[in-house]
């Protein structure tokens, strides 16, 4: 599916569609339905013959190719989760701003930006510097660089359809592929290579009023008591005489595929105590945030004040949301710890599974700069050294 920019004019209009949207088309918000009968959101992944519907009729048009030294528009779609990452990385690259620029860094001073320094070429633009790794000519203009990027927000099980049916080039998931396409490990390898961007420490978050009533810390056992409608009402687990109301993930979503397997042991277990189900972190965050006696489980950079993770009680360990704790959810033994994922395809025409456009982006999060800017910032885990080194050999070489 992915190419270099050599061969980007062979099949410049197999994503036409997804390059003249652009990124503000593909933001909208997808969800998912379910099957529980339950409120849910309504699916709007593309038909199967989108592509084919807005291709225009106009042979010379169709075939219109862009210089060789244009390459095409990079684009991904997916989690809600992954989107805080990727987007930002986007928005960043696109800018093409120089380290120098203080003001668009947010850094107090100039050379201050986190971990740039360390690339060894402290001027060059963020996407110069990024995209010449791999061959691509630095324009070294501000807003230009060498290609831009465009991602898109929906859900795990999106953004893994989309990458598999050649869609976008990278697809999003806070959710492992097999999963969320239903395949074994070794279809998996033969087809995609993980990317594996960051973690999130995936908390269990209660409304307002229930945590200033008390209920601070649950254990494992009865938060899969409520999911499983066993228990309903707050006074069962200590907290007021309220009817609990359960919220969950859209049913596709990486966040609730991972819940699943995590906390119940099954990606298929049944949850008969949701009440409703969203398609997005952003959505399930202000439903708690609009209703009493909530519950629901999210991506930690869509948690906050209104929104308060709660301590779990994992078989005598408690894992509180707090960095400074001695087990916290932003340890890699939180067992509901998880991957976040970017998925490419493997094709005979990148044999490595990343082309090179894909390459230069995915390097940029690969670095101690991206895993400040773009992962921790956004209250995520970054990755350890060692993981970074694995991840780094997953790319293909360096021009």
């Amino acid at each position: 599916m992915a190419r270099d920019s050599k061969q980007l004019s062979e099949t410049v209009s197999r994503r036409k569609f997804l390059v003249a949207s652009g990124a503000a088309g593909l933001a909208g918000l997808a969800g998912c339905s379910g099957s529980t009968g339950q409120e849910t959101e309504t699916a709007t992944e593309a038909p199967e013959n989108e592509e084919t519907a807005t291709e225009s009729p106009n042979t010379e048009e169709e075939t219109a190719k862009p210089g060789d030294n244009e390459p095409e528009m990079l684009t991904a779609e997916g989690s809600s989760t992954v989107y805080p990452i990727a987007n930002r990385g986007s928005s960043y690259w696109n800018s093409n701003a120089p380290p120098s620029d203080g003001e668009y860094w947010g850094s107090s001073s100039e050379g201050t930006v986190p971990g740039w320094d360390e690339l060894g070429k402290p001027d060059m633009r963020l996407a110069d510097y990024f995209a010449s790794l791999y061959g691509f000519e630095p324009t070294e203009t501000q807003a230009s660089p060498p290609f831009a990027t465009s991602i898109g927000l929906s859900h795990s099980g999106t953004g893994c359809k989309s990458v598999r049916d050649g869609l976008v080039d990278i697809g999003n998931s806070s959710g492992p592929i097999t999963a969320e396409l239903g395949i074994s490990e070794s279809e998996a390898k033969e087809q995609y290579v993980d990317h594996v961007v960051g973690r999130d420490g995936q908390p269990v978050v209660v409304s307002k009023d229930i945590y200033d009533a008390g209920v601070t810390q649950l254990t494992g056992e009865q938060i899969k008591k409520i999911y499983q409608d066993e228990i309903t009402n707050w006074k069962e687990v200590g907290g007021p005489d309220k009817e609990i109301y359960v919220i969950g993930r859209a049913e596709g979503s990486g966040t609730d595929t991972s819940f699943r397997l995590n906390m119940l042991g099954d990606a298929e277990a049944e949850m008969p105590g949701v009440d409703t189900r969203k398609g997005q972190n952003q959505q399930v965050a202000t439903v708690v945030q609009q209703n009493e006696g909530a519950i629901a489980y999210m991506a930690l950079a869509f948690t906050g004040p209104q929104v308060k993770p709660i301590a779990i009680d994992f078989e005598g360990t408690v894992y509180k949301a707090d960095k400074s704790a001695e087990n916290t959810i932003f340890d890699s033994a939180y067992p509901l710890n998880r991957d976040l994922h970017q998925y490419t395809t493997i094709t005979d025409g990148t044999p490595s599974g990343t082309d090179k456009r894909e390459a230069a982006f995915i390097n940029m999060f690969l670095t101690t700069f991206g895993q400040k800017l773009f992962v921790e910032e956004n209250n995520y885990i970054p990755l350890p050294d060692k993981d970074i080194e694995a991840e780094k050999a997953k790319l293909p070489e360096q021009a």
